[in-house]
């Protein structure tokens, strides 16, 4: 399920096409692999803000967020939290549409739920994440684009 809630902006909630993100959802499910329920809060950055200072003790806004369901009897894998106002500011930085950005994050929230960590690992989110860019034909993700930057700031 794929909600939008940004009170009063109804600019913003008008440019994102729920129905065309769903199919990606759902393919990007697939091939992570997770079988089960993902919900996807699209929303402001004052309300993902308000989220990563209450559950990650971060006082700032971010683009995405993931939130792995406690292992439980049922059908749910976790709920991701997306940005619209950093994603947007992202794809216009980036030079593609607001629907694109969104999958990459879609994306990258998905390999979180499914356990990788890019913060702790060797490399396997970032090579997972680049499979399945190429796959699903998108613009460099969010670890790709954080090396790139990270590397340019070294030189």
């Amino acid at each position: 399920m794929i909600t939008i809630d940004l009170p009063g902006e109804a600019a913003e909630r008008a440019s994102v096409n729920v129905e065309a993100l769903r199919p990606f959802l759902v393919r990007a499910k697939k091939a992570v692999p997770l079988a089960g329920e993902v919900s996807v809060l699209l929303t402001s950055d004052r309300e993902i803000h308000r989220l990563n200072r209450a559950f990650r003790g971060k006082d700032k806004a971010t683009d995405v967020l993931s939130f792995p369901a406690p292992p439980m009897p049922g059908n749910v894998v976790g709920d991701l939290a997306i940005s619209l106002h950093t994603a947007a500011r992202q794809a216009e930085r980036f030079g593609h549409p607001l629907h694109v950005e969104i999958k990459i994050l879609l994306l990258h929230g998905l390999l979180h739920l499914a356990g990788f960590d890019h913060e702790a690992d060797s490399g396997e989110m970032a090579a997972r994440e680049q499979e399945l860019r190429r796959r699903f034909r998108l613009p460099p993700t969010l670890i790709a684009r954080a090396t790139a930057a990270s590397a340019r700031g070294r030189r």
